[in-house]
């Protein structure tokens, strides 16, 4: 979370992995940070889905750390934002695959 050039943004911005996968995001530069999926931009459109995916505590440290294992869910793109710099364009897109 926060590219080394300075950018704000998440590298990757996108990443297609396998059900049962584990990803992990890790404060890097400008922070605070954090992790907020979309409930309109996940495959069941679920509310409680998105808050139990995402990290609302902002994150201020280099290296703090956060983990989301993605079993036992819908196939289908996952998009998320950090809120303090969403109007800044940092959001990311996560594809499970089956």
């Amino acid at each position: 979370m926060g590219a080394d050039n300075g950018m704000l943004k998440f590298e990757p911005s996108s990443l297609t992995i396998q059900t049962g996968d584990t990803v992990k995001w890790v404060n890097n530069k400008l922070p605070p940070h954090n992790v907020v999926f979309d409930d309109k931009a996940i495959p069941t459109n679920s509310k409680d889905l998105a808050t139990k995916l995402s990290h609302q505590q902002l994150m201020f440290a280099p290296g703090e750390s956060f983990e989301v294992t993605f079993s036992d869910l819908p196939t289908g793109d996952y998009s998320y934002y950090c809120a303090p710099h969403r109007g800044a364009g940092m959001a990311g897109k996560i594809t499970v695959q089956g």
